[in-house]
């Protein structure tokens, strides 16, 4: 494998022989004009910012996109086009290290998309997987390194990623927004490139050899989020057939991983107190403020999706009626930390207020089940209550998919990233990415035959369920799908197949104290 290198340091990772330079493709049509990007090994293409949308800067920040202008003669599409508007990323953060984080500097000009291609038989069309990347709302980039697409494209699939906005730019809702909107709308405008970008695969993906009616969204964290609003979202209807929601929604049991539950009017004077903390006064002064400015306000609701009776309608929600793979990483309801380090282990007196939140008025109950004599018990008796509460979440969330979908998938991982540095951060959440996309070559680790049997399985799953709905085909541990009873999910890790969601006592506690937060 060589690894070569794009402009601002990014991986694009395509087995070339070592002395060979990327030769440049034959030009494709897309709707805005020709884009000719890199020639790998293989046959794969690969294409890298490609403009979806006109940039949103000026009077166009704070706007649904726009379509991109035409522009004439043959477009460079060989290199990463900045990240959305954020703060500058860190080169480590926590477990999140370089590879995690895009290293661009950004820009409000940054609706880019990027692709990888394969070789095809002749006019046979391939199934295309578009990536939505998480970050908070608040940060990422199509440019991230572990999101390279070349390993997946290379069974069989056309992978697509894109930069959305984020922050104050991607989620601000004001009134004078609502009022300029002819649907009386405001913010949700991340969510609105993502419907943007995927309106551009359905009209140009064909060019690229993918099929327009065989799309995947696939997403982590507030990527899985978007995932699931898509699926409620009537403006994105029609344009994918199949999602993966990774650590997002159903495994994280309350109501804004469920649906956006923040209506028009509290977002609104959210972003009337955001405005004035900038000195702001008007939808006028906010447009003509730097970008780096608008970091520096502070908004008492934070930057997300909004139930804005347009893009996003309130109520219980109910995803589209496509085939659905959901799961998360066995730490992704960690013991109470995302920064730069981990807490101390907890003691006793700690777990038990913990319990008290968890457990509410049946604190004794959960006691018992969880039982933690000391403190060094009381780290893993918590981990073990997180956990089983998490994958009941799950079990509820897919009965309740699973009255629309014709198929819900759900999955657990549960393996250590090898890192002997530090053991503490555990199977932290985003971990399984490296598995996914089949990239474990980007990051310096003591990698076992095990992490590759893992990477190599997950990325299959993965592709299958993009070619066929169902993650399975020989060769492969079966993965069943979700049936109310026995209640099981798919374990993915050093063992790979069906566990059960948790043991019978424990389970039946957590399904009756998570069916009322969850609204099913």
């Amino acid at each position: 494998m060589k690894t070569i290198m794009l402009a601002g340091g990014f991986f694009l990772a395509a087995a070339l022989p070592a002395a060979a330079a990327p030769a440049p493709t034959p030009p494709v049509r897309t709707a805005a004009g020709l884009v000719s990007g890199v020639q790998l090994s293989r046959g794969l293409r690969f294409f890298a910012g490609i403009p979806f949308a006109r940039p949103p800067v000026g009077n166009l920040r704070w706007r649904p996109p726009q379509p991109p202008l035409r522009w004439r003669g043959v477009r460079a599409a060989r290199r990463f086009a900045p990240p959305c508007f954020q703060p500058p990323a860190a080169r480590r953060f926590g477990p999140w290290t370089s590879v995690f984080n895009s290293q661009l500097a950004p820009s409000e000009d940054c609706l880019y998309l990027n692709l990888w291609t394969p070789a095809r038989p002749r006019g046979r069309r391939l199934p295309v997987m578009v990536w939505i990347y998480g970050g908070g709302y608040t940060s990422g980039a199509g440019s991230v390194a572990i999101y390279n697409g070349v390993h997946l494209a290379r069974r069989g699939v056309v992978v697509v990623n894109f930069n959305y906005r984020v922050g104050a730019l991607g989620f601000l809702a004001y009134p004078g927004l609502a009022r300029e909107s002819p649907h009386h709308s405001a913010g949700n405008y991340g969510l609105l490139d993502q419907i943007a970008a995927l309106r551009w695969v359905r009209r140009n993906i064909a060019a690229f050899g993918g099929d327009p009616h065989r799309v995947t969204i696939f997403g982590q964290s507030a990527g899985a989020s978007s995932v699931w609003l898509l699926m409620q979202s009537p403006l994105a209807r029609g344009l994918f057939q199949r999602a993966i929601i990774m650590s997002g929604p159903g495994a994280l049991p309350v109501p804004n991983m469920m649906t956006a539950h923040l209506r028009l009017a509290a977002a609104e004077a959210a972003g009337r107190s955001y405005a004035k903390s900038l000195g702001a006064f008007s939808l006028a002064g906010l447009r003509q403020l730097a970008p780096a400015r608008l970091l520096r306000g502070h908004s008492p609701l934070g930057f997300a999706p909004i139930a804005d009776g347009w893009v996003l309608r309130s109520g219980l929600p109910r995803g589209r009626e496509v085939p659905v793979v959901n799961g998360m990483v066995a730490d992704d309801i960690g013991i109470g930390w995302y920064g730069t380090r981990p807490p101390p282990p907890p003691t006793r007196a700690h777990y038990q207020a913990m319990l008290h939140r968890l457990c509410g008025p049946r604190y004794a109950t959960c006691l018992a089940l969880y039982p933690a004599a000391n403190d060094r018990q009381a780290g893993a008796a918590l981990r073990r209550a997180l956990r089983d509460r998490a994958r009941a979440s799950l079990a509820l969330w897919a009965r309740h998919q699973r009255r629309f979908s014709p198929r819900v998938y759900t999955y657990y991982f549960d393996h250590r990233l090898p890192w002997p540095q530090h053991p503490e951060y555990g199977i932290f959440h985003s971990s399984e990415l490296p598995y996914v996309f089949d990239n474990l070559q980007l990051m310096p680790r003591p990698w076992q035959p095990v992490d590759r049997r893992i990477a190599r399985i997950l990325a299959d799953y993965w592709t299958n369920f993009a070619k066929t709905g169902s993650p399975n085909r020989r060769g492969l541990p079966r993965w069943p799908p979700f049936h109310s009873r026995p209640l099981v999910t798919m374990e993915l890790g050093r063992r790979i197949g069906p566990m059960p969601v948790a043991p019978p006592p424990r389970l039946r506690f957590w399904l009756r104290r998570l069916r009322r937060p969850l609204g099913f």
